[in-house]
């Protein structure tokens, strides 16, 4: 027997051992990941409902920026359609669509049928609920059916999906829980017509403080413009260039806050008495 035949008899054999094993294999494959989301299921539905969100966390859109995506059908539900197209032959063309939406609150199903670069089968997002915030688990099944290359194919599923699973339900889980996070009030900021803390400083666009009745706001500087009307009804004083007095010159001086009209004009001098003679009485 010559090497040549020898060679093709060991490849028989190996051929023939590798398709019994294939026959003991499961013709069914199940691939599943899990993420937990800390917000409720009722928020992450919309998002895995409405396909029109999955270029925000799809695992090959973050892969290849340059995916082409389309959507068909409905925006949302039963009949609602994505396909995508990359030059990259790792991840080529795929497609999802919603063939099912079953809600049983708190927990929610939708069911798809997937297309994963030629490799077709079956999928759900479950959404169920975990402490306070919720579970996703995508799943994909796939029916290997008869041929031993198929099923010998299906076992590496796992190895080749579950990791573009895993990295789009963390991007799913960064997306909602980022939108969803609360947003700090800006510090230091006094809402428009609410005092101020004591001793803090005035806002910008505050409101002015409230002015006696009948009278005029003053300008910067705090000196009433030239013949406005004083609350008394008094007129202010003309502008002598004097610059008004704080309160402790005032308390120090107090004979320089006196209007400069006081000064220029003297008081009116006081009448001479007069003397009443008193008449005498004759006797």
């Amino acid at each position: 027997m010559g090497p040549m035949t020898r060679l093709i008899l060991g490849l028989a054999v190996l051929v023939g051992i590798m398709a019994g094993v294939a026959y003991g294999l499961p013709a069914h494959v199940i691939v599943s990941r899990s993420k937990s989301i800390n917000v409720p299921e009722s928020v992450v539905f919309p998002y895995l409902n409405d396909l029109h969100h999955f270029s925000d966390w799809s695992p090959w859109k973050q892969r290849d920026p340059d995916l082409k995506v389309t959507y068909s059908g409905p925006q949302q539900g039963k009949g609602a359609k994505v396909e995508w197209t990359s030059e990259k032959p790792s991840i080529g063309t795929g497609s999802i669509e919603i063939v099912d939406v079953v809600e049983s609150p708190p927990n929610r199903n939708i069911e798809l049928n997937l297309n994963l670069n030629g490799l077709e089968g079956t999928g759900a997002f479950a959404i169920g609920p975990e402490g306070s915030g919720s579970k996703v688990t995508w799943s994909f099944s796939s029916e290997s059916g008869s041929s031993p290359l198929k099923r010998w194919k299906a076992l590496m599923l796992d190895g080749f999906i579950g990791p573009e699973y895993d990295a789009g339900l963390d991007q799913l889980k960064e997306k909602v829980e980022a939108e969803r996070r609360p947003v700090a009030p800006a510090i230091g900021l006094t809402p428009e017509g609410t005092p101020a803390a004591p001793g803090a400083a005035p806002v910008s666009g505050a409101p002015a403080a409230a002015l006696l009745p009948g009278a005029s706001p003053a300008p910067q500087g705090g000196a009433a413009p030239q013949g406005a009307a004083l609350p008394s009804g008094q007129t202010a004083p003309a502008d002598t260039g004097a610059t008004a007095a704080t309160p402790a010159q005032a308390t120090q001086q107090p004979d320089a806050t006196a209007p400069a009209a006081a000064e220029a004009t003297p008081p009116p001098a006081a009448p001479a008495p007069t003397t009443v003679k008193k008449k005498k009485k004759k006797r």
